[in-house]
């Protein structure tokens, strides 16, 4: 039951072009649920381009979001799109939505409100269309509370909220799963799927 909520709040999801924000624990399947906002959405034959935050030096993450402009910094030899040009038609996935910093999240609540990207360095803005969403296994509220998320930009991002249960939450999942990865070793080694003993599922 816990999924055929977050099934059905995809299918509500994909149906607009509001934000999305998807919350949850390390290794729940938040970009999966990304993915499948996406394949769902009028913008499925477009480009659907994740970009984790929180593995992105901040030194470097505004020009690989916005793009820059030769000689905007050293090293710097050339123009460069960033990954929302990249997204540009499609959606742009943002995990660890936490680890933007606030100079980062000015820019991007430029973007989200006219649709304009200005690379580092330049004066000169890009038109793009997304659809933002971002994905977090923390506390937002709490991160507005230390001043580490804008309250706007919180209140922006999270028009549209889906929360992802752990599965220790839907052990009933448990039986499907094991049966589908078991059909899927079976068939990449092949071999008949073999029979899974009642004590062993226990």
């Amino acid at each position: 039951r816990l999924m055929q909520d977050v099934y059905e709040q995809i299918e509500v999801a994909a149906r607009s072009d509001a934000p999305v924000l998807i919350l949850g624990e390390t290794g729940v399947g938040k970009e999966l649920v990304a993915r499948a906002i996406h394949h769902q959405s009028a913008r499925g034959k477009g480009p659907f381009v994740p970009v984790n935050a929180g593995a992105l030096p901040e030194s470097t993450l505004e020009s690989e979001l916005f793009g820059h402009a030769r000689g905007s910094f050293t090293g710097a030899l050339s123009d460069r799109d960033g990954r929302l040009v990249s997204a540009s038609g499609g959606t742009l996935l943002l995990d660890e939505i936490e680890s933007i910093p606030l100079r980062a999240q000015v820019q991007l609540l430029r973007v989200l409100d006219d649709g304009v990207v200005v690379p580092l360095g330049s004066d000169k803005g890009r038109k793009v269309d997304i659809r933002l969403i971002c994905a977090s296994n923390v506390d937002l509220a709490e991160e507005v509370r230390r001043g580490a998320i804008r309250e706007d930009f919180y209140h922006r991002i999270m028009v549209l909220a889906i929360q992802v249960p752990p599965l220790r939450e839907r052990t009933e999942d448990i039986p499907l799963l094991v049966s589908h990865f078991l059909r899927q070793a079976a068939e990449r080694n092949g071999i008949p799927v073999p029979e899974l003993p009642a004590d062993a599922l226990e």
